[in-house]
């Protein structure tokens, strides 16, 4: 499609004129607002500046230098500020870089003096720099398009292997140099392997309009079409940029010029990624088979840092699919099946401790975007949430109705996740787990059928998707009744802790006579360079009022000396709240073991000091369970374990270390937790649900998906095992 924009002079003898100018072309709907960077150049404002105000005053116009002076720019700065700008102004900048002119003018101000040939391989090498930053660091908010600023026959080249732009003043030229110089870029793009429709041919122009035809762009608004039509239609100019610092001018031709210009050249614009993009497919992915209507992410896509990893592991995945609704989840599931061969990762708000919703080279269906909360009946407290909510966003939607779910700990977690796993949260000794709260869910199935869930639809795979969900389809939005919950207790408390056994006795003990509106967890830090242990206590307490609250948490306070305390009365949802909204950066790969106990005897305390001792654990967490889910018939769910007063997760360093330690006391345990189990021997489902229950799972595997398609996870496989 063809564009249009404006060149506009950076005064700064009427600092405001230039703005109230790229206010203006953002108001005609004009594409595009460049201004010239010479940064020696006294009577101009520094364009940069110039640039990030005008982002701020204008609404859709996009904006980018006419061209940036590489020279005076280093190229990581550069890449960096873009970044930001594109992120703070919603995408809308666009990188025009030159090579370098006016030397003497850039040798005063500070750069280095460069030959020709000197000057156009910086300019590549900060392409590569530039680009370099943009995928390896925080990504822009979109597809930044690098475009040089050129004439000479090198630069064109350079084009032709590697920008994404050609943007050249037509008044500079020499007849038929524009001709001339698409032909340089097409052909050095096809030496490198791209498609010359890949790289946009943009046009700085002058003119004048008049009441009668004169020469070239003097004349009435037809004439200027007439005189463009060619070097769109012949020439493959994409971009028309009009250098103006008239507004009136500027107005006839957003007004006059570009809609009949754009109804007579309709185009194309080019199809299908860039070859940059495509050189960093995977092998065994049909990426021009993926449905036009889902949105896909590739590892060459400015977007891919962002959906890459989960929040705990890093990830290489070979395509990324963003249904937005159920019928698109099915479209990509679907894709998926073609692929049997990959791996398949589901991915709700994209936390995965235990690493199944990435993977590298395989497929993720990222659920992220269906993250919806809707109020269904007030009476009931009868809730719908999709499953790429993350459960900050659920507790602020039912904050307002004084109710709330029990959520796990942490509110950057995703829903569905959680949701089909169990739910381990603060409000657990009280009102059971999040899946019991579960009336209902959505469900596709592996053979691509949406079927819906309940304890009179499907209760079969109902009761599996309590506990088991993730081996049975790909939930798309969960019905919950919410609990009247209002203001509560948070307490953290930090303890120095000399004796690690004795204290995880005490902390056992204190919980045994809690009553069930308290949920502490207790998280354990191994003791180093001679100094006692560290334990954190964070928990809630279901009320309001702070005599109850202090009684409650005052047990536990006498566990041992105290270093730290902070309790306050606060909403529910301002506790998920204190989880961050940014993307999921996770790197490496975590190892983590996961366990139910019964209690915590003297002899568990034991081997946990010893194994915190060891060095191998970094991180030990106790969270209590009991009360309100072991309410519970253990057949009700999926989720068996309803007697453990404890789950216990612990992360070390090294897998094969933690293997052995957690092998060797495995005794004391009692099943374990699917969501902190990264664990991947086949051993661990039956730890994971007892004979009764691994038996009726796999009946129901079988039913709904017998080809074992939902596999990449705590996989259980069809048949006796």
């Amino acid at each position: 499609m063809v564009e249009f924009g404006a060149f506009i002079t950076p005064t700064n003898a009427a600092p405001q004129v230039p703005v109230a100018l790229a206010r203006r072309a953002d108001e005609l709907g004009l594409d595009l607002v460049t201004f010239q960077d010479h940064p020696y150049q006294p009577a101009f404002l520094d364009t940069w500046t110039l640039m990030s105000w005008v982002a701020g005053q204008t609404e859709r116009v996009r904006l980018a230098g006419n061209v940036l002076n590489v020279p005076l720019r280093n190229p990581a700065v550069l890449a960096r500020a873009a970044t930001s700008l594109d992120l703070l102004s919603g995408g809308r900048l666009e990188l025009a870089l030159g090579a370098g002119a006016f030397w003497d003018a850039i040798e005063a101000m500070g750069g280095r003096r460069l030959a020709p040939g000197q000057a156009v391989d910086a300019l590549s090498e900060a392409i590569d720099v530039i680009r370099g930053v943009f995928e390896d660091g925080t990504p822009p908010a979109h597809d930044i398009p690098i475009w040089l600023g050129a004439r000479r026959r090198r630069m064109l080249r350079l084009i032709g292997q590697k920008a994404d732009g050609w943007l050249v003043t037509l008044g500079y030229l020499d007849p038929g140099e524009l001709r001339a110089g698409n032909k340089i870029i097409d052909e050095a793009a096809v030496e490198a392997g791209r498609d010359p429709a890949e790289i946009r041919r943009l046009v700085n122009i002058s003119g004048r309009f008049a009441d009668r035809r004169g020469g070239f762009l003097d004349g009435p608004p037809e004439q200027w079409v007439e005189d463009l039509l060619p070097l769109a239609t012949e020439d493959s100019v994409g971009t028309f940029i009009l250098m103006t610092d008239d507004a009136g001018t500027l107005e006839r031709f957003a007004s006059e010029v570009a809609p009949a210009l754009r109804a007579a050249t309709p185009g194309t614009t080019a199809s299908g990624r860039s070859a940059r993009v495509r050189a960093k497919r995977r092998q065994g992915i049909d990426y021009d088979g993926v449905p036009p209507s889902l949105t896909a992410v590739e590892p060459g896509d400015i977007g891919y840092s962002r959906v890459r990893s989960t929040y705990m592991r890093g990830g290489t995945p070979g395509l990324v699919l963003r249904p937005r609704d159920t019928a698109q989840v099915v479209e990509a599931l679907s894709f998926a099946r073609r692929h049997p061969a990959l791996p398949m990762g589901i991915r709700s708000g994209g936390h995965g401790m235990s690493g199944r919703s990435t993977n590298d080279g395989g497929i993720v269906i990222d659920l992220s975007t269906l993250d919806r909360v809707e109020v269904l009946d007030e009476s009931t407290r009868r809730v719908r949430v999709e499953p790429g909510a993350r459960w900050k966003q659920v507790a602020a939607a039912l904050d307002p109705y004084g109710w709330a779910i029990s959520s796990g700990d942490y509110g950057g977690v995703g829903v569905g996740g959680l949701a089909t796993a169990g739910g381990i949260g603060f409000l657990g000794r009280k009102y059971g787990l999040t899946i019991d709260h579960l009336r209902a869910a959505e469900v596709v199935l592996a053979g691509g059928t949406a079927v819906r869930a309940s304890a009179s639809e499907h209760p079969d795979l109902f009761w599996a998707l309590r506990g088991a969900g993730a081996n049975f389809g790909i939930v798309t939005s969960f019905e919950f009744e919410a609990d009247e919950v209002r203001e509560v207790g948070w307490a953290q408390l930090g303890f120095a802790v000399a004796d690690v056994a004795g204290f995880l006795r005490r902390f056992g003990e204190t919980v045994a006579a809690t009553p069930r509106d308290t949920t502490p967890f207790l998280l354990v830090s191994p003791p180093r360079r001679g100094q006692p242990a560290v334990a954190q206590l964070y928990g809630m307490v279901d009320s309001a009022d702070p005599d109850t609250v202090i009684a409650q948490l005052q047990p536990f306070a006498e566990l041992a000396p105290m270093y730290q305390q902070e309790v306050v009365i606060a909403p529910y949802a301002a506790v998920m709240g204190m989880a961050p909204d940014s993307d999921h950066q996770g790197r490496g790969e975590p190892i983590s073991r996961s366990a139910f106990i019964r209690e915590i005897t003297p002899e568990f305390a034991a081997v946990s000091a010893d194994l915190l001792r060891g060095g191998d654990v970094y991180w030990y967490q106790l969270r209590t369970v009991g009360g309100a889910i072991a309410d519970i018939e253990p057949d009700a769910t999926a989720y068996a374990h309803r007697d453990a007063g404890f789950q216990v997760t612990a992360m070390g360093t090294d897998r094969r270390r933690l293997d052995v330690l957690w092998d060797s006391i495995r005794g004391h345990f009692d099943g374990l937790y699917l969501s902190f189990e990264t664990d991947q021997r086949p051993e661990r489902i039956a730890d994971a649900f007892p004979p009764r229950t691994l038996a009726r799972l796999r009946e129901f595997k079988a039913r709904y998906d017998p080809d074992n398609v939902f596999r990449d996870n705590f996989n259980i496989p069809v048949g006796k095992q």
